[in-house]
């Protein structure tokens, strides 16, 4: 069976040199609820013209719909999945389980493929979306060659995987670090790449020095396409619905080139085909390149030197002259460029990147004179990121009428979405108060000071051994019993823990540990032998918006609920009417306090960085925290609404979670925020993230 080669459609014209050179198939985005907002996107009219010419090809069409929708905009959500289910797409690509649930229930026709923001790395998170309908899943870009061929031989569910363009510092759907600056979530389409942003290492030593240190190279996967196929993978994509059309025809070509090759069996020809491949790919203006974690675990895949910017360096400008919009900069080096080319100007402070199409060129020798925008200046750095000389052009897949950008076709309705009812379970398993949640067993002895109604406990590996009392010291004297623990599990869920896990927990059900907050979708199935002795918690990463993805996750048999750390009281309210906040309390936790993990990385960043904390230029703070397990970002400025908890028990809700996860727990520390907290007082120093503001949205 031949891999299908699936690449992006970001414009008219990048679907034009998709299908130009040889693309199975194509995803894109409309214009609202897809994780690329930033890009042009399509017209009504654009994707129906396209989906008709595609299907005469027998190529195939998937529109992302891959973002979270607040509760506000199931209606929106509803008229747009009934008008893509009157159309017909080959399948969509989706992250909110709301969608999932709305789908399968109004429109059950459509074809469902897990996004990769949904965080699926291990087959039994494969499997459990397949028993909902899911045909395909987009898995995590974390994974390595042994973990794609242990879920290949435990699910029969269609696998994609990315193999070529741009990665995230922080593991598929789990990053928060955009939303926390500003309510740009990732989660919404609306990332603003903290990830590629220049940062200040602090304090270790005497004067901090400035890096890219998150900034990862661009993913490539060419010569490992023989692996994939061998892997059983269906299906290789190419990131890149931002990028240019000759970006996306240059990429599509190389992998065109291999594949085909291997459809041919002729190993010769592989071999040569990659050999072409790479060439070819010297000219996609792109960062430099990694395998990532392919190949197993390791960080060159970062290079803190690297600013992360996409194109070829023409270095700094040495030289400015005129004002306005006759403004021209001078750069040194000897790569030809002329007027009609792009170029992206980057801010020596990295405050802001701006394109720009060239309007005056003017070489001699040592270097050029380049029309640059009003603003940069002396020492700002200069990327060729297209050139007009190099543009191939393509066959249109629609008719030029429709290539601009305007209204035309059908439209979505204005219809209501049908009410939803959300499963109830009485439990009486977790009482009202206070929740203290730590990530390390020592941390217990620091609050058992304040006796919560429950501590939660992340359960990492070094966790989970002290409290089995697996090691030297042997089991050691708790201040908290098993019943009063809840067990945390890491949001990232990777194969390789995956297949280890279900005995581990079988230990600590046998021993007393009986309530466990679950953050990913293949993490249900390890309870399934002892489900009647145990009591299950959907945790914040499984983003609970709306009323459709509460409906969903309490199907899966849970007794409450955790808000997403990015929720606001708007929403929240919205979610939880007071038709039905009175019934679902006893099955919500808030959480008012967090230091909320900005990235969550698999890998051990501590032997590549020297540094705890960093800062960006507008003197934000962060701390780097790293062990075997991986490496998490969180803010110095936590997140607080304790302040607001007399507000919450008003409103209907009486749990609310104190996460202490994050920089070392202090006992200091500690006993000032529960004075805080009892005294109802705002923190001092802390952040509301979107409580008060809600997310950034450009059409509000």
């Amino acid at each position: 069976m031949s891999i299908e080669l699936l690449a992006p459609a970001g414009s008219p014209e990048a679907l034009d040199a998709a299908v130009g050179e040889g693309a199975d198939a194509v995803y894109l985005g409309l214009k609202n609820f897809n994780a690329r907002m930033r890009s042009a996107n399509f017209t009504y009219a654009q994707f129906e013209a396209a989906l008709r010419a595609l299907r005469r090809m027998g190529k195939k069409l998937y529109v992302t719909v891959n973002t979270v929708f607040e509760q506000r905009e199931a209606d929106r959500m509803y008229q747009l999945l009934k008008y893509l289910s009157s159309v017909g797409p080959d399948a969509l690509i989706v992250q909110d389980f709301g969608v999932l649930a709305m789908v399968r229930s109004e429109f059950p026709q459509l074809k469902i493929h897990a996004s990769t923001q949904m965080n699926i790395a291990s087959a039994r998170g494969a499997n459990a979306l397949s028993r909902h309908g899911v045909s395909r899943v987009v898995l995590s870009r974390e994974l390595g060659l042994e973990e794609l061929r242990s879920i290949r031989a435990e699910t029969n569910m269609g696998l994609e995987v990315f193999v070529h363009g741009a990665l995230c510092v922080s593991a598929s759907g789990l990053c928060l670090f955009s939303s926390y600056l500003g309510g740009k979530s990732a989660n919404r389409g609306m990332c603003t790449q903290a990830c590629r942003r220049l940062y200040r290492c602090n304090a270790e030593k005497p004067s901090g020095k400035n890096g890219y240190y998150f900034s990862p190279a661009d993913l490539q996967l060419l010569e490992h396409l023989p692996d994939l196929a061998a892997a059983g993978i269906n299906a290789a994509k190419i990131e890149g619905r931002m990028k240019s059309a000759d970006y996306v025809g240059t990429v599509v070509s190389a992998y065109r080139l291999v594949l085909d090759a291997i459809a041919d069996g002729d190993e010769e020809k592989i071999s040569r085909s990659i050999a072409q491949g790479q060439e070819i790919l010297c000219n996609d203006f792109a960062r430099s390149k990694t395998t990532f974690l392919f190949n197993g675990a390791n960080c060159d895949w970062l290079n803190s030197a690297q600013d992360g910017g996409t194109g070829i360096s023409l270095g700094a400008i040495q030289k400015v002259q005129g004002t306005a919009d006759k403004r021209r900069g001078f750069v040194t080096g000897s790569v030809d460029i002329a007027v009609g080319d792009s170029i992206r100007l980057h801010r020596s402070d990295d405050s802001e990147r701006v394109s720009h199409k060239l309007q005056f060129v003017e070489c001699i020798n040592g270097g050029c004179w380049l029309s640059i925008p009003d603003g940069f200046d002396k020492g700002d750095r200069v990327y060729l990121i297209q050139t007009r000389a190099m543009s191939k052009r393509y066959k249109p897949v629609i008719g030029k009428a429709l290539q601009c950008p305007a209204g035309g076709g059908r439209q979505p309705g204005h219809e209501k979405a049908p009410p939803v009812t959300i499963p109830k379970k009485k439990s009486e398993t977790f009482p009202d108060g206070l929740y203290v949640a730590v990530s390390s067993v020592s941390d217990l002895y620091i609050v058992q000071s304040s006796r919560p109604a429950r501590v939660m406990v992340s359960l990492t590996r070094k966790n989970a051994d002290q409290l089995l009392g697996k090691g030297k010291s042997g089991l050691q004297p708790l201040p908290f019993r098993p019943t009063e623990m809840i067990l945390v599990l890491e949001p990232f869920f990777p194969q390789a823990v995956a297949e280890n896990i279900e005995h581990t927990i079988g230990e600590l059900v046998d021993r007393g540990y009986r309530h466990y907050v679950v953050n990913n979708p293949g993490q249900f199935s390890l309870f399934r032998a002892f489900r009647q002795d145990v009591q299950l918690i959907a945790g914040p990463w499984l983003y609970t918006f709306n009323r459709w993805a509460l409906s969903f996750v309490a199907s899966l048999d849970v007794d409450a609920f955790v808000s997403p750390l990015e929720n606001n009281r708007q929403n929240l309210e919205r979610t939880l009417t007071p038709a039905n906040r009175s019934s679902l309390r006893s099955m919500f936790f808030v959480p008012v306090f967090a230091w909320p993990p900005l990235f969550n990385i698999r890998a051990d960043l501590g032997p590549v960085y020297d540094f705890k904390t960093f800062s960006d230029n507008r003197d934000e703070h962060f701390s780097l925290v790293c062990d075997r397990e991986g490496s998490r970002v969180s803010p110095q400025k936590p997140f607080s609404i304790t302040d607001k908890i007399p507000f919450l028990k008003e409103a209907g809700f009486h749990r609310f979670i104190i996460d202490l996860c994050g920089p070392p727990l202090k006992k200091t520390d500690y006993k000032d925020l529960m004075r805080a907290v009892n005294d109802g007082i705002p923190l001092p120093r802390a952040a509301r993230f979107n409580w008060k503001d809600g997310f950034f949205n450009s059409g509000d």
